[in-house]
C-alpha cells in the first residue's frame, strides 16, 4: 500500500480544494481546507472546509442539506491543492446554483439554478 502524501498547508495552514462532480466532471466550487477539515472529510466521507471569513470549520450542507459525499480526495503535484470528487446533493452554491461558476466574466448567467436560497437560508 502507498503512503499518504504529506499535504503542504503552507504558512496560513490552509490549502484550496476544488469540488468536482465525480460523475460529470463539472467544477462545483472552490473552498479552503485546514488539516482538521481534511481529517473530518476523510473520517466521515462528507466534505468539510474551513471558512476564512467566519474563521471556523464547516460541513458542506449542514445548514442547507446540500451535502457533498466525497468519493475520492486527490492532491496536486506540489501537494498544495486538493481535488474533492463528490456526489453533490442539490446545489453547491449558496446563491442556489448547482455550481459556484454559474456566470461568465461578462455577467452572462450560464448556470443552472438548483434551489431557492431564500427558502433554504432563513434569517430568523
Amino acid at each position: 500500500m502507498d503512503e499518504d502524501v504529506a499535504v503542504d498547508f503552507g504558512e496560513n495552514g490552509l490549502v484550496p480544494a476544488i469540488a468536482q462532480d465525480a460523475e460529470t466532471g463539472e467544477v462545483l466550487m472552490l473552498a479552503y481546507v485546514s488539516p482538521e477539515a481534511l481529517e473530518r472529510t476523510r473520517e466521515t466521507g462528507v466534505a468539510h472546509y474551513y471558512s476564512r471569513s467566519r474563521d471556523e470549520l464547516w460541513q458542506k450542507g449542514k445548514t442547507s442539506g446540500h451535502t457533498q459525499a466525497v468519493e475520492e480526495v486527490r492532491v496536486d503535484c506540489d501537494a498544495d491543492t486538493l481535488l474533492y470528487l463528490v456526489d453533490q446533493e442539490g446545489g453547491a452554491c449558496h446563491t442556489g446554483h448547482r455550481s459556484c461558476f454559474y456566470r461568465t466574466l461578462e455577467g452572462e448567467n450560464v448556470g443552472e439554478r438548483a434551489f431557492d436560497p431564500d427558502a433554504v437560508y432563513d434569517d430568523d
